[in-house]
């Protein structure tokens, strides 16, 4: 018996041994902007190595979330009794131009209009700006190369001058300030391996808020300046299969800041306290049949250290958590937010899409000087389901174009309709 086990042993694992099959050569199909060397640095299957399924689907899926790349497959051809390992390229087009449209604080027309490109020199930089005229004039731009000195380690920085009308909630009432950002900001940008990437960084910020309007409240400040650095930390899993508009998968990431004052003004010192902040986002897709995507997204967040300050982190906006809740309608120091939504696609033909979605946005939110306890109790919970539809453009990158309405349930719930580029998450 023990004889004919080994014999059978033996067998198996001649069989298994004649099966491998080496890798002679890689080749790159389909490549027009992207370059072959910067592909060949971030796929993990090399040359004159045994053919491994696991790995090679990996590299596939690492090529398709390069912004540059749409879409990923491969192949093996015998060629003169050697093996290539080919890998099919869709590219992405990559220089992207962007328009956001929302109504500003005052009631007026605002708009925001950038263009990017993602795949600049060939091998994934990001270069872009934006322009935005929300009652005042604000822009920014920004430059990213993540594998400037590795397959594992890059750099980013950006300077944004924004200028906004906010509203700041004091017990008396609410009042609206001009908030001016001037903002610089480098960071390092680590991929530890194909599934956990991490960002650190510092920032050096010029802040002012000036009093807009007649009638201050009293015991409020009518102006305040200050400088801050702020120390950045981002985490993120990602372990995501991506099919064109598909997402089948999760995604979390974990954002550490600390906000340091260096010096202000004598109101400044007293409202704008250094304090520290976390945020974690979780986010889950899940394909449904052919033509089906679940999407949800859980939100959690919470500051330390100015509990008592109006002029609290976390805002209550349509872009950012609950469609169709309004512009910048409240702020607050700790969050908690769920967004899930059902996308199914309802026309697709060769490069466009059509998606329809259903949503339901549900938030709540803890206020300055509150307990943590509010964010449980009911009294700020907003609820928005609602219906959308998304116009994607197959062949470029992020070429989502949403349209959302939002219906607010509850006593003093609005409705509205939220427009951007994009999926909402």
């Amino acid at each position: 018996m023990k004889k004919i086990a080994t014999i059978l042993l033996l067998f198996i694992g001649t069989t298994l041994f004649a099966q491998e099959i080496k890798i002679d050569a890689l080749e790159f199909s389909g490549l027009k902007r992207t370059k072959e060397s910067l592909l060949r640095r971030l796929i993990k299957t090399k040359e004159q190595t045994i053919y491994d399924v696991s790995l090679v689907n990996a590299d596939v899926e690492r090529l398709k979330r390069l912004p540059g790349i749409a879409s990923a497959t491969y192949a093996i051809e015998n060629r003169a009794n050697k093996n290539i390992l080919i890998y099919n390229v869709v590219e992405n087009f990559t220089i992207i131009p962007g328009l956001r449209i929302a109504t500003a604080n005052d009631g007026s027309f605002s708009y925001r209009v950038s263009v990017f490109e993602f795949n600049l020199f060939g091998n994934n930089q990001l270069l872009g700006g934006f322009y935005e005229k929300n009652i005042f004039n604000s822009y920014g731009a920004f430059w990213e190369h993540p594998f400037l000195f590795s397959d594992k380690l890059g750099i980013g920085i950006n300077y944004q001058d924004l200028t906004t009308q906010e509203p700041v909630f004091y017990d008396q009432g609410d009042k609206n300030y001009r908030f001016n950002s001037k903002n610089a900001e480098a960071k390092l940008l680590f991929s530890f391996n194909f599934k956990n990437e991490a960002e650190l960084g510092a920032a050096f910020v010029q802040e002012s808020y000036l009093f807009e309007g007649e009638n201050p409240l009293p015991d409020t400040p009518l102006s305040l300046e200050a400088n801050k650095f702020i120390y950045k930390g981002v985490y993120r899993f990602v372990d995501l299969d991506i099919d064109y508009q598909y997402f089948d998968g999760v995604v979390s990431e974990f954002t550490a800041q600390h906000i340091q004052f260096l010096n202000g003004d004598a109101p400044a010192e007293t409202f704008l306290n250094s304090f520290s902040s976390f945020r974690n986002d979780f986010t889950y897709y899940k394909k449904i049949q052919d033509k089906g995507n679940w999407a949800s997204r859980l939100r959690l967040a919470a500051a330390f250290g100015n509990d008592d300050s109006p002029f609290a982190p976390f805002t209550l906006d349509n872009q950012l958590n609950i469609r169709g809740v309004g512009t910048t309608v409240d702020r607050g120091t700790a969050s908690i937010v769920l967004n899930t939504e059902y996308r199914h696609t309802l026309y697709e033909k060769g490069w466009f899409v059509v998606q329809g979605n259903a949503f339901i946005d549900a938030g709540s939110w803890r206020n300055p000087g509150e307990e943590f306890s509010q964010l449980f109790d009911g009294s700020s919970t907003k609820l928005y389901p609602g219906v959308g539809f998304r116009f994607i453009h197959k062949k470029i990158f992020n070429a989502v174009f949403r349209l959302d309405y939002g219906v607010g349930i509850g006593n003093d719930a609005t409705n509205g309709i939220v427009f951007g580029i994009g999926q909402y998450f």
